[in-house]
């Protein structure tokens, strides 16, 4: 039985994000909330479908951001879209069903992609919907260019000393901010003429240092659509970012 996403929301949701947090302690509770294997259902329902959920794999239901921004994004309808860390593929299968041509949705996480093409092939849009295992763009072919390329990113800024122990922490953690980095520098080239990037970002993630990244690159930041939300006990902001020319 699918078991319906819920909102991590209180009353704390309503108020500012905290003057003064520790965003690793919080994603270390959020690596040990979707990790867990005790009551961890193997699908559940969001938008209006049920999905798999395999084991490993970012869940969903323990957040609203996946939600948020999958109903926020704009998609090229006939045109082409990317997903940069597609995890269960919901965002990704939804740009398939919304009338996107070609989707293609990468993760650096084996589970992660086995989860995002199960998904697929569960709504019929295994064929519109190209699943790759990679980190960011490498996997990418040269010339590939998208209409819109969308990250839901791991947010928390990790201090260089910060060490990888399994795959679900990369979708938390950015040691030095060196994807975002990437992300930023890489992928405006991957754009169409008139093509769109989009980050999901949250209170968690260290917002100077983005808005420093971006200028370096020369980018400016938008926010395209911003509320308030719970993430590992804390009360942040969640935001859609589109990424411009400065």
């Amino acid at each position: 039985m699918a078991v319906e996403q819920r909102a991590d929301e209180n009353s704390a949701a309503s108020r500012a994000d905290p003057a003064a947090g520790d965003p690793m302690a919080a994603g270390a509770a959020l690596r040990r909330r979707h990790g867990a294997t005790e009551g961890r259902p193997d699908e559940f329902d969001m938008l209006g479908r049920a999905w798999t959920l395999l084991p490993g794999v970012f869940a969903p239901i323990h957040t609203v951001t996946t939600k948020l921004f999958t109903g926020w994004l704009p998609y090229p309808v006939g045109g082409s879209f990317l997903e940069v860390g597609s995890g269960t593929g919901v965002t990704a299968v939804t740009a398939a069903l919304t009338g996107c041509a070609s989707v293609t949705a990468v993760d650096i996480a084996g589970a992660a992609v086995a989860n995002t093409e199960a998904n697929a092939a569960r709504h019929g849009v295994a064929d519109r919907v190209r699943v790759l295992q990679s980190d960011l763009f490498d996997a990418l072919g040269a010339g590939e260019r998208f209409d819109v390329i969308y990250w839901n990113s791991n947010v928390i800024d990790a201090p260089p000393e910060f060490e990888y122990d399994d795959e679900l922490q990369w979708a938390f953690f950015d040691r030095g901010y060196a994807a975002h980095s990437r992300f930023l520098s890489q992928g405006t080239k991957l754009l169409t003429p008139g093509g769109r990037m989009f980050l999901g970002f949250n209170g968690l993630g260290n917002a100077e240092r983005l808005g420093a990244l971006a200028e370096e690159h020369g980018l400016r930041l938008k926010t395209r659509r911003r509320r308030p939300g719970a993430l590992g006990g804390m009360s942040v902001a969640i935001s859609l970012l589109e990424i411009l020319p400065a």
